[in-house]
């Protein structure tokens, strides 16, 4: 069984800003987007690239995971951002509005003119009507394309939807993108959570975004990677429950048995493979 890298946690970290992307070094956060678009007013996109781009290569963020988002394919920065990324080699380039399998073959082949690593992945932002409608096409347009991230706050704008905290005008286009991220073996992350004083909401948020099988969350602010990283990995409960339903199927097969139960419940080949996979999950996050 391979076992994806927890990205429990991704801090987007303005790419203009050199006190966050220092700090960044200290957080507990499982990856990080250190951003060129949305965070970087237009005059300072340039200034912002190198920086972004020498502290990508420095080595100094240890198990981190580093990736870069570059402005979106239709602005007059996107050639240079990917240039520089590709040269740089980061984990991933982050693509803001991706909207087609033929976008992300283009920024393959972007990737590839550019010299990348062949280790330097994409990750696509689904913010779109047109994305949704397109996302399994999407997750399969190439294996470089390793996770999802969802853009939750373009993706209501665009529905012209109105924001309730149980997002129930996004739950029908995320479930998609989870399903085409899982049917493709993709990792799929959830989109931010603007407000950062509201410490209830966001967990409450964190736990709907596991319950609909999110592996982890895109963040906003520092104080918010904490309670990510909990809500996203397995508690002790969790933990406990996966051993009890290893050792009671393993029991029942040597009585010749091909079920098992525990606390009542019938346990199956599906019940153990799960339980397995929660164990991995928890060693790779220790």
């Amino acid at each position: 069984m391979t076992t994806p890298r927890p990205l429990r946690s991704v801090l987007y970290m303005p790419g203009s800003n050199a006190r966050a992307l220092e700090k960044a070094k200290t957080l507990p956060v499982d990856g990080l987007i250190l951003d060129l678009e949305d965070a970087v007013a237009p005059d300072a996109k340039a200034a912002a690239r190198e920086q972004v781009c020498d502290a990508a290569r420095s080595g100094e963020y240890g198990e981190r995971v580093v990736t870069i988002r570059v402005n979106g394919l239709d602005t007059e920065w996107h050639a240079a951002d990917v240039a520089a990324a590709a040269a740089t080699g980061p984990a991933a380039i982050v693509v803001p509005k991706v909207n087609s399998a033929a976008e992300v073959q283009q920024i393959e082949r972007s990737l590839v003119a550019a010299g990348a690593d062949p280790s330097v992945a994409i990750w696509a932002m689904i913010e779109t009507p047109t994305a949704i409608l397109q996302v399994a096409e999407i997750a399969a347009a190439t294996d470089r394309l390793t996770t999802f991230i969802m853009g939750t706050n373009d993706l209501l704008s665009e529905l012209r939807a109105l924001h309730t905290p149980d997002r129930t005008s996004l739950v029908h286009s995320v479930a998609q993108c989870v399903l085409a991220a899982r049917a493709h073996g993709k990792t799929i992350l959830d989109g931010v959570f603007n407000d950062v004083k509201d410490d209830e909401g966001f967990v409450a948020e964190c736990r709907q975004g596991r319950v609909l099988g999110f592996d982890g969350k895109t963040l906003i602010h520092p104080g918010q990677v904490e309670p990510c990283n909990a809500a996203f990995a397995p508690s002790e409960q969790d933990i406990e429950h996966a051993r009890a339903v290893i050792e009671a199927f393993e029991a029942s097969l040597r009585e010749g048995k091909g079920v098992a139960t525990v606390n009542g419940k019938l346990i199956e080949n599906l019940h153990v493979a799960d339980a397995k996979r929660v164990l991995a999950y928890a060693d790779a996050i220790s």
